[in-house]
């Protein structure tokens, strides 16, 4: 039994509706569905009735809600304690490419949260947490190398990845019919070159090699045009403006997704940092990762969202 679930028990409770408490959670439908039967398993109890037409609480549910709002509000005044005692704390953040546009909001009043101006390729981010550079990093990370640095990973973000091709077809293309590109520089690709090789490899998609910097950018852009194909974008270039003579169509069978990890070390004592932690992946859900369609990396550490 975790707290979340019973975070999820008491938006149902108050919604009495799978969908809307999912849509206030953040969280897909179905993922919200299996926590409450897994919370229910947990406790042994039912927690609700449901049919097509409605969702009401029995009557073991009805007498859970009130201590179960009290055990909530209990968490959230430690929380609350702990925050005070570790505001005053810096707290060093690096990341990548993407961060979440309210990361200063999540973390007021937890930690003075510092954003390092040094943006790094994901390997060297994850190290420089592994070294005690910086305290937190947002990165792309593996399961093996969580081992091999001694880390944690929380899912705080993640990105459905698409092609760009020429012209102005804007329908779904077949991950098949895609090209990924790999670059020879892997000081700066490395975690690109392996996330794009497994994916060509599991869904089919043919690999082009470049030595030139064009995974994003321009240069990205002149590779599709030259190659006439629809490539495969990285999600460092997720924000960048397609040019008008490019199109941006959504990739299918299957859908590949990059998440986003909250890197931290699995020694660290330091409250600020926690509650940092806990602070900007609370209540993140599974964002898409628990679709039928969505391809995930086999070394991924949130893999196990796939399975639901």
């Amino acid at each position: 039994m975790e707290l979340r679930q019973l975070r999820y028990f008491v938006a149902v409770a108050e919604e009495l509706h799978y969908g809307r408490a999912a849509v206030r959670l953040r969280i897909a439908g179905p993922s919200l569905s299996q926590q409450i039967k897994a919370l229910e398993r947990d406790l042994g109890v039912r927690l609700f009735d449901r049919d097509r037409r409605a969702v009401t609480l029995t009557a073991s549910g009805e007498a859970l809600l009130p201590r179960t709002r009290a055990l909530l509000e209990q968490a959230d005044e430690l929380r609350r304690s702990a925050a005070g005692m570790s505001a005053a704390e810096a707290v060093r953040l690096g990341y990548v490419s993407w961060r979440p546009a309210d990361l200063a909001t999540r973390a007021s009043g937890v930690a003075q949260l510092h954003i390092d101006a040094w943006v790094m390729p994901s390997h060297t981010q994850a190290s420089r947490v592994a070294d005690g550079s910086i305290d937190l990093a947002i990165c792309w990370v593996r399961a093996d190398d969580l081992v091999n640095y001694d880390l944690e990973a929380r899912l705080i973000g993640a990105d459905r990845l698409f092609a760009i091709s020429a012209g102005t077809d804007t329908s779904a293309v077949q991950a098949k019919d895609t090209l990924v590109l790999l670059d020879a520089d892997i000081a700066t690709w490395s975690s690109w070159n392996r996330y794009a090789e497994e994916f060509a490899r599991d869904a089919g998609a043919r690999i082009v090699r470049v030595d030139d910097g064009g995974i994003t950018g321009p240069t990205f852009f002149d590779h599709v045009r030259r190659l006439r194909r629809p490539v495969i974008n990285s999600p460092k270039g997720q924000n960048t403006p397609v040019p008008p003579d490019l199109t941006q169509r959504p990739v299918v069978d299957p859908a590949p997704y990059w998440t986003w990890a909250l890197v931290s070390r699995r020694d660290e004592t330091r409250t600020a940092v926690r509650a940092t932690v806990e602070a900007l992946t609370r209540d993140v859900g599974t964002l898409g990762l628990d679709t039928d369609m969505a391809w995930i990396p086999s070394g991924d550490p949130f893999r196990a969202y796939r399975a639901g």
